[in-house]
């Protein structure tokens, strides 16, 4: 299909908060292609809703009183095309600080044409500026997933909009973490999940600062809480390995050993070595290069921050405290 053919079958949902110019590219790169573009905003001050009714997108302005959440935006997306009319086939979801690939909706439309057992497939999501920050670059190294069948996708992917439909959309109680959660239960009823070696979106991730880094990685670790919450008893136990390495790697192994350094013995201090030693090995499996170190370097780091986002998921589910979006720009 020309990539200059609007499509019937797809609707696409931006979902955004204060993007700006990214926001501009992200719409210009899929009002073309679909018959339908909904654009979510979560209370930007930006001018972010003109711009999108500028676009010809239909706008859904979030009510203020309740929490925002990617969850919550991507179900009002949701009613919205519901409510305009029939569902379409296909619903591209897109981030406003994403730009969709041209030829990745005929790409993914074509794709689960093909398989009607495919709920989920995504391509190729690539960072636009990895060079503009260490922190960038390691977001692009983390949208570099292996290709063919996947447990989960990321919040830029084209979806079976009956698959998701029938299972009542993305869980709105959560604030990170839904997109997993949301593959868990189409896999558990029979749907499949691809990743498929096209190029889709480009994503601006705009980080800069290690302030913003830490939060996204803390934002990981709150998600993975959440899975097990939810699922960590099941039998693909979700979230279950992601907490349980963030929680030896950055609460049980510093705790112990300090205790141990203080009651037992200073010599406990070497178990710290643990940590050096698992960066060698990181390293080595991602290629010895100068940045395999940088990257097995934050990865060990990240686990402190991981650790951060469980306690603090347990601590709100304790006490009731209300949940709000973990932002990192």
């Amino acid at each position: 299909m020309p990539e200059h053919i609007v499509d019937p079958q797809v609707a696409i949902v931006v979902i955004g908060r204060n993007e700006g110019a990214r926001l501009v590219r992200c719409l210009n790169s899929v009002t073309a292609h679909a018959g339908r573009v909904v654009y979510v905003d979560s209370g930007s001050t930006d001018g972010s809703v003109a711009v999108a009714r500028a676009a010809g997108a239909a706008v859904v302005q979030l009510d203020l009183s309740d929490p925002f959440t990617a969850a919550r935006a991507r179900n009002a997306g949701i009613a919205a095309l519901r409510q305009a009319g029939t569902l379409p086939d296909y619903i591209q979801f897109v981030d406003g600080d994403c730009e969709v690939q041209p030829g990745w909706i005929a790409a993914g439309t074509a794709f689960l044409n093909g398989d009607p057992r495919a709920a989920v497939v995504s391509g190729r999501l690539r960072e636009r500026f990895p060079q503009a920050s260490v922190y960038n670059r390691l977001c692009d190294a983390e949208w570099n997933t292996p290709l063919g069948e996947a447990q989960a996708c990321g919040g830029i992917a084209l979806i079976r909009a009956t698959a998701l439909v029938n299972l009542g959309g993305f869980n709105p109680a959560l604030i990170a973490g839904e997109e997993p959660e949301l593959c868990f239960r189409m896999r558990q009823k029979g749907w499949l999940i691809w990743r498929i070696d096209c190029e889709m979106a480009l994503h601006d991730a705009a980080m800069m600062r290690f302030s913003q880094w830490w939060t996204r990685s803390r934002r990981g670790g709150y998600a993975a809480a959440e899975g097990v919450a939810l699922h960590g008893t099941g039998p693909d136990r979700l979230g279950v390995a992601t907490m349980r390495r963030a929680v030896v790697w950055g609460l049980v192994l510093p705790v112990a050993t300090l205790l141990s350094a203080v009651f037992v013995t200073p010599w406990a201090l070497s178990l710290l070595l643990a940590y050096p030693a698992q960066i060698v090995r990181l390293a080595r499996r991602f290629g010895g290069t100068r940045f395999a170190w940088t990257q097995a370097s934050f990865l060990v780091l990240g686990k402190f921050a991981e650790a951060a986002g469980i306690l603090e998921q347990r601590i709100r589910k304790l006490t009731g405290k209300p949940t709000g979006i973990i932002e990192y720009k």
